[in-house]
């Protein structure tokens, strides 16, 4: 019943919150206490009034979510569970099994094993559902069952799962669990420092700068720093691994807000390690945020050379705010700008369309500005790289495989019915993406264009004014038109779509570190890299 209290408390606080912090612009605090009023006595009504018998915690989340979703996705409500999960997200380490898992209705689904961990030990695999924790239903729980996988350390769980539709249950010992920001790091054979980076968390920086340190000992004279799916994290740690390669004193990133103490300047803090050894950043659509603050800094200051596919675009700065009860309040305070003044933010949450989606800025609006070095750049959103990769891009239809897990469920068929003991010895062919598409006609697969769904609006209006019948042929042969396009969509991106098939693959037989280490002998973004760095004179042109 507390935890009930304590939500139904909380939007008047939320409320405080944000307008205390911006009343020296928002005078009118006689309107804010108004609106808060309203709001209590009409929530007061509702829970005494209401016909059916209501739930004041559910209702109130409600609330608090549809009012903060208005903004934009990262101002967001954290209760008790997700400041701690945000928390172990920052410090790189939590006790638990050693799995990523994803929540769904009925299920927890296994979707990455951490090698060597309690999960991997028990023999749980990546595409596993979790149906029951000790004596507990994931169905039954209503809160985030996989909160239910942590615990203290050494303490033992039982875990009910199924495997390709056949039930099992395995137990284990929980322990320590360290999320390394430098997940793997390599000196390839031509002396190149590949370093992986794939989270901005307390230790990235000190992880990026030991491992590049270790590499130089070893004979490295160029680097690859690898910020692929990297979704950013820790401002202050972008900074700093920025450092690594830029000299003491060098703006990296500019914080701008309406609200006058959230505007700041962020420059280097340190000596640097190396500010001429060749350098390329490897990004893509799923590098967000520091990833973006990094790569754009490295640009804009001539520093490197960007490989891969434009990044997300995620250029909105959040503060958590504390609230009452242990809650928080994760708040934009801001949008970051790359040295040159370009905004990193791709989406535009104060312009929305007619169905309330933000505005993408169109390429023709787009503004240009200059490196250090003279160089012509632009904004629109996210980090453009000098060269730029098919097999690194994220088009709607690959997002659309992605956020259906169509490639992560293949990648689950593929593993049981194909045998592979060396990693060198795997090549996705033709064929088996013939076998991928016909997985995708039988699976619950959806892919809807922008125009497909106009298309079925304008169906819906035309029924409303007895056209339906008279246009029904043209419409007819516009869907099949749309449907051969989306076939042939599947080919037009088969470069990326086979690189997101080959990674989840390989990582199902070698995990993480196994995927990366097969990326230093195949994939094509490191190929490009080594080749550029292996040429200095079109490496400097690409900068000068």
């Amino acid at each position: 019943m507390k935890k009930r209290i304590s939500r139904i408390i909380i939007l008047p606080v939320v409320l405080i919150g944000i307008f205390i912090g911006t009343v020296s612009f928002k005078s009118d605090f006689f309107e804010i206490a108004k609106q808060i009023e309203i709001f209590t006595t009409l929530f007061k009504e509702i829970n005494m009034n209401y016909v059916d018998e209501t739930n004041p915690a559910d209702l109130m989340d409600t609330a608090i979510k549809s009012m903060l979703t208005d903004l934009d996705p990262y101002t967001n409500y954290w209760n008790e569970q997700d400041v701690e999960a945000a928390r172990i997200n920052s410090a790189g380490e939590y006790t638990g099994i050693g799995a990523l898992v994803k929540t769904g209705q009925e299920a927890l689904t296994v979707m990455e094993i951490y090698k060597d961990y309690p999960a991997d030990k028990a023999g749980l695999k990546a595409g596993d559902e979790i149906i029951k924790i000790g004596n507990i239903n994931v169905t039954d729980f209503k809160e985030d069952a996989g909160e239910l996988l942590n615990g203290s350390p050494d303490s033992n769980i039982n875990i009910t799962y199924r495997r390709q539709g056949e039930i099992r249950t395995t137990s284990l010992q929980r322990s320590s669990v360290e999320l390394d920001a430098v997940p793997f790091y390599k000196l390839l054979d031509d002396n190149s420092a590949y370093i992986v980076l794939s989270k901005f968390n307390a230790k990235a920086s000190t992880q990026v700068a030991q491992a590049f340190k270790e590499l130089k000992n070893k004979g490295a004279d160029k680097v690859i720093l690898d910020l692929r799916g990297n979704l950013g994290g820790l401002l202050n740690e972008a900074i700093n691994v920025s450092n690594i390669f830029i000299p003491k004193g060098e703006l990296i990133v500019t914080t701008k807000s309406v609200i006058e103490k959230y505007n700041r300047e962020y420059f280097t803090q340190k000596e640097p390690i190396d500010t001429k050894i060749p350098l390329v950043v490897l990004v893509n659509g799923r590098s967000a945020s520091a990833s973006e603050i990094v790569a754009g800094a490295i640009q804009d200051l001539d520093r490197g050379v960007i490989v891969g596919a434009r990044s997300f675009g995620k250029g909105l700065v959040q503060r958590p705010k504390e609230l009452a009860y242990g809650t928080q309040l994760k708040i934009t305070i801001s949008r970051y700008y790359t040295p040159s003044g370009r905004c990193i933010q791709a989406l535009d949450y104060r312009t929305r369309n007619e169905e309330g989606k933000a505005v993408r800025t169109k390429v023709e609006d787009y503004n240009e500005f200059t490196t250090r070095n003279g160089r012509k750049v632009f904004d629109g959103g996210g980090i453009l790289p000098d060269i730029q990769l098919e097999t690194s891009k994220f088009s709607d239809i690959t997002n659309s495989l992605l956020l259906q897990d169509a490639i992560f469920d293949y990648a689950t068929k593929y593993y049981y019915s194909h045998e592979l003991a060396n990693p060198n010895e795997f090549s996705f062919t033709d064929e088996d993406f013939n076998d991928f598409k016909k997985y995708l006609e039988l699976s619950d697969f959806k892919y809807r264009t922008a125009t497909e769904m106009e298309l079925n609006e304008m169906m819906d209006k035309a029924e409303e004014e007895d056209l339906r019948t008279k246009i029904a042929g043209e419409v007819n042969k516009i869907r099949s038109q749309i449907s051969s396009f989306k076939k042939q969509e599947l080919e037009n991106k088969k470069p990326e779509i086979f690189s997101l098939l080959t990674d989840e693959i390989i990582k199902r037989y070698f995990y993480k570190e196994g995927l990366y280490e097969y990326y230093t002998a195949h994939n094509p973004e490191i190929n490009q890299a080594q080749s550029l760095l292996n040429n200095p004179p079109e490496y400097s042109k690409i900068l000068n």
